[in-house]
């Protein structure tokens, strides 16, 4: 300390200022936490935020099945021609029953009208 009392006056006002700094930081604090408007809108923002990373997970995840599922069907078709291939008498009797039922249901449907 300073004889002459300037050393405490000096001191004070540093403490008035520091005071005051800490007064307006807790006052913009409390203000934050009033304000209910922009609480919800951060909150909803954060929300949109994680639908939207949530989505793009899903849809990462769905793509990756849709491609794993598509490479089995398309074995699955390879396999199937090369059954026709080896034997294709089955599957002609097939599709000759399909025609036939097919030109029976046109005949009965032109008969009703």
């Amino acid at each position: 300390m300073t004889g002459n009392g300037r050393g405490d006056t000096e001191a004070l006002r540093e403490e008035i200022r520091r005071t005051r700094v800490e007064l307006g930081e807790t006052m913009e604090l409390l203000a934050a936490k009033a304000d209910v408007k922009a609480r919800l809108k951060e909150s909803a923002d954060q929300a949109r935020q994680r639908m939207r990373a949530q989505a793009a997970h899903t849809i990462a995840r769905v793509r990756g099945q849709a491609a794993e599922m598509a490479g089995l069907a398309r074995a699955d078709m390879s396999q199937q021609s090369e059954l026709v291939r080896r034997n294709p008498a089955p599957w002609a009797a097939v599709a000759a029953g399909a025609v036939a039922t097919m030109i029976v249901l046109l005949i009965v449907r032109g008969r009703r009208r």
